[in-house]
């Protein structure tokens, strides 16, 4: 645990980049140590990698990762993996030992197929949205310290993708979260091209508007500059669902103007809430050890191994923000994010009661 808080200590937060309400600050660090491994990306390309349903009938929450390269598999929580018997994402970051077989968790993203479209499966240019891996990585965070188990919330999963998917115009005939990015791809894109790596840069800080962040910290700069594109998309689903509730959502009332960039000072704060938060640890499911941290207003985990802290990542957490300030519409719990997307379909001619409670988001 000493080696994430130093971790985080360690980081510098440059100026952000900006495009359509999102921000994403750089970070950078001294010079850390960092681990040999293979990305998911490059040992299935390569043939050193295999990833298959744990039976011919599978299971939902369980994948099988055949590792045979010399060296471990790096692969980041809430990476899709696409194909088998349905679409599913990492339930956090693990490191597959080399030359072995792993039963890793994840949760499906693709809730109306159950059936083979290929034996195996790939890993596609996508990644969890921000508020979904958020509300994911909650329920997986809360099973790890009462059950020891990394099952998440899979209703909530599913759920969640068909509300933001009906908000976004964006319907699957298979429920599969991909049809959110196919439908706004362009779009997408444009926010990932205004993002590049700057030298040295080991993670980000995202924010959407300028009260809810999130973070991702590698042990390496070419580890970052291979998920930047990834992380980006992420974020920017959730900028652009933020921007298409309209100007007269309460919640944009509420929010500051998402045509500026958030605040250093915002950045730099939710930093200081998570290195101020409580560390606990776990045994990791593959190698190292899984971190679980718990702040004010904030939630995140890391995964360590050899004393290296090989990716930390971090949300906003309105459950554990202590009341007094306006922060507790940041990345919302699932349910009261639901309520307000559903919302948004109710008739806006209609006027609102002066004192009726604000959307949150």
């Amino acid at each position: 645990m000493d080696q994430v808080k130093t971790a985080i200590s360690n980081l510098s937060i440059g100026d952000p980049a900006f495009h359509g309400g999102l921000s994403v600050f750089p970070l950078t660090a001294k010079a850390r140590p960092s681990l040999d491994y293979v990305l998911l990306a490059d040992g299935l390309k390569e043939g050193l990698v295999s990833i298959r349903e744990v039976s011919q009938g599978g299971s939902v929450p369980d994948l099988a990762v055949e590792n045979r390269a010399d060296r471990p598999v790096l692969i980041v929580d809430g990476e899709e993996l696409v194909g088998a018997k349905q679409n599913r994402v990492a339930n956090l970051t693990l490191l597959v030992a080399a030359g072995k077989t792993t039963i890793i968790p994840v949760s499906c993203v693709e809730a109306g197929r159950w059936s083979y479209d290929r034996p195996d499966f790939g890993v596609s240019d996508r990644m969890h949205y921000a508020s979904g891996r958020a509300a994911r990585n909650r329920s997986v965070q809360e099973s790890m310290r009462t059950t020891g188990t990394r099952r998440s919330d899979q209703g909530q999963v599913w759920d969640s993708i068909h509300e933001t998917a009906e908000a976004m115009s964006a319907p699957s005939a298979t429920g599969a979260m991909s049809e959110i990015f196919d439908r706004h791809r362009k779009t997408l894109e444009d926010y990932v091209r205004d993002v590049a790596p700057v030298p040295g840069q080991v993670g980000a800080i995202f924010a959407v508007g300028e009260r809810r962040f999130g973070l991702d910290v590698f042990d390496r700069p070419g580890t970052l500059a291979a998920f930047l594109p990834k992380l980006v998309g992420s974020y920017a689903v959730d900028a652009l669902d933020f921007s298409l509730a309209g100007a007269g959502d309460r919640v944009r009332e509420r929010d500051s103007d998402a045509g500026r960039p958030a605040p250093l000072s915002g950045a730099r704060d939710f930093l200081e809430r998570l290195r101020a938060g409580s560390f606990d640890d776990h045994p990791a499911v593959g190698l190292g050890r899984d971190v679980g941290i718990r702040a004010d207003g904030a939630i995140g985990g890391a995964l360590v191994a050899d004393d290296v802290t090989v990716h930390l990542s971090g949300f906003s957490d309105p459950r554990s923000h202590r009341r007094g300030g306006d922060d507790d519409r940041v990345y919302a719990p699932y349910r009261q994010r639901r309520d307000a997307l559903r919302h948004r379909h109710i008739d806006r001619t209609r006027p609102e009661p002066p004192d009726s409670p604000p959307q949150v988001y």
